[in-house]
């Protein structure tokens, strides 16, 4: 399927394409990210930890966990804690169990196949529930952070570390460009994946914008407070909702 009909996909059929693009990019995402962030995914997962203070005992689910480097890092904060890492993709599931043994993590974390669009646990389960990377390609932005919302424990947090739009216009046409034309050029040259890649920058087109994203976030999902951190001159931003 191209990327132009891609764009149009809604719902079911989106989530089936996704599904068939993480599938195909599941040995070489790790690979990808470091490249195509020049490494920064690991300084902004730092600093989305830094300000979520995960302690000793807390417990987590991390949606659309891909290859658990996130599940990871709240695996180590939490020690003892229940953590759940939950993706629709079992390859990159795969991926990341390896990881997990890497670390002597295996028996820290649940790693389980599932729809971020219904979470298969009760209301009030999770201290925190974080997605990263992955909002924006979920069939429904706000039905997911719903849901997020629903198993969070109150007073707990729901946690978005994404792609944004960088506000300095200069900048974001600069941003564009790579995205947009470099990026699947690099996923060819590095991984003979072209179309999977072009689809990367596809999905952020029609992404809300960081501010968007807290509008939504109180206003359709009913967060009590939003915290928000554009980085790195607005290409991510974190935001943190409080149940």
């Amino acid at each position: 399927m191209n990327n132009q009909k891609a764009e149009t996909l809604q719902g079911t059929e989106k989530e089936k394409f996704v599904q068939q693009v993480f599938e195909d990019i599941a040995e070489n995402y790790d690979q990808m990210n470091s490249i195509l962030s020049f490494r920064r995914h690991q300084a902004w997962r730092k600093f989305a930890m830094k300000k979520m203070q995960v302690g000793q005992g807390d417990s987590a689910i991390d949606v659309c966990c891909g290859t658990c480097d996130w599940t990871i890092s709240l695996a180590k904060a939490s020690k003892t804690g229940s953590v759940i890492g939950l993706d629709f993709s079992p390859k990159m599931l795969t991926v990341g169990m390896t990881k997990l043994q890497k670390e002597k993590l295996e028996d820290n974390v649940n790693l389980i196949e599932g729809n971020a669009m219904e979470l298969p646990y009760p209301d009030n389960t999770f201290d925190f529930a974080t997605i990263g990377f992955a909002l924006r390609n979920v069939p429904d932005v706000t039905k997911v952070l719903q849901e997020m919302k629903r198993v969070v424990k109150p007073g707990g947090k729901v946690v978005s570390l994404e792609l944004s739009k960088p506000t300095w216009k200069p900048f974001r046409s600069l941003y564009f460009f790579y995205f947009g034309r470099i990026l699947p050029l690099l996923g060819k040259l590095f991984v003979n994946r072209y179309e999977q890649y072009k689809w990367l920058p596809t999905s952020l087109q029609s992404f809300p914008d960081y501010k968007e994203l807290e509008q939504m976030m109180k206003e359709e999902v009913g967060f009590s407070r939003v915290e928000v951190y554009p980085l790195s001159g607005g290409i991510t931003a974190l935001h943190i909702g409080y149940k």
